[in-house]
């Protein structure tokens, strides 16, 4: 059986702090998805619309500025979509947005495994007084009891604060000095994977509002992904600033982990 992945963009920055923009994302990961400058294969062969059914829904009509009522939006979207058999990869927007999709998909199956890429580790108890900051969604989602475990590769920016947050909630954080893609294990399923494009390193993703240098390649970060045998739930990439790319290479980065991430979804999908 084939799964049918609903592609949603979230267009909404309004937990955003130093520099809002990213909730013009989804229309410009559409445009690199679908442009001719590339194909729609995967560098495992499965290709996009042939193999691997991807059904782009649009974006979500989110307010950006009343927050709860743009999580019921987001979450009442993922239920319809798990209702539907189909599986959601959702555009951001900012990473605030992974709390209320990750509270739907729990209600579903129950605690996930998350897998995060990120610079940030985003479980602050409250950031600049905000607790639905796009640095907390983590913290929500523990405090709730949505997530069994979340392994977090690329941080490389652990305060104290953080660091005891990481203690507090048995968050796995990865080394990221001399990292290694053999260092990350591999999750069972259910299977969350949260891509904050900042996680790579902005020489190679620098469309962001809070490039780190030092961060992870491209290739680790696919290599990653594809090492995963675990059956995908969901997934998201946020966190894409277009007023802050060159040439819309993240966009471009952003359109390539679309594509491999639905066709891991694909491959993943009659695995526990």
């Amino acid at each position: 059986m084939r799964p049918v992945i609903h592609l949603i963009g979230l267009p909404t920055d309004q937990n955003s702090s130093f520099a809002r923009g990213a909730a013009l994302a989804p229309p410009a990961i559409r445009a690199a998805l679908w442009s001719d400058r590339g194909n729609l294969s995967a560098q495992s062969g499965l290709e996009i619309g042939t193999d691997v059914m991807l059904k782009d829904l649009g974006d979500l009509p989110l307010s950006d500025v009343d927050c709860a009522a743009d999580d019921a939006l987001i979450l009442k979207a993922v239920t319809e979509t798990v209702n539907a058999d189909a599986i959601p990869l959702l555009l951001g927007g900012d990473h605030a947005v992974t709390y209320p999709i990750v509270a739907a998909l729990a209600a579903r199956y129950g605690p996930l495994n998350i897998l995060h890429f990120d610079a940030h580790p985003d479980i602050y108890a409250d950031f600049e007084g905000n607790p639905r900051s796009h640095a907390s969604p983590f913290a929500r989602i523990l405090e709730a009891g949505h997530a069994k475990r979340i392994v977090q590769v690329g941080i490389r920016t652990l305060n104290r604060h953080c660091r005891e947050q990481a203690d507090r909630y048995n968050v796995e954080i990865l080394p990221i000095l001399n990292f290694e893609v053999a260092m990350v294990p591999i999750l069972d399923g259910p299977l969350y994977i949260s891509i904050d494009l900042d996680g790579i390193d902005p020489s190679e993703a620098p469309g962001v509002a809070h490039p780190e240098p030092g961060g992870l390649t491209i290739r680790e970060v696919l290599s990653i992904i594809a090492k995963q045998r675990g059956q995908i739930v969901g997934a998201d990439i946020v966190e894409l600033n277009p007023a802050r790319d060159v040439n819309d290479i993240t966009a471009i980065v952003a359109a390539k982990l679309v594509r491999e991430i639905a066709a891991q979804m694909h491959q993943n999908y009659d695995h526990p």
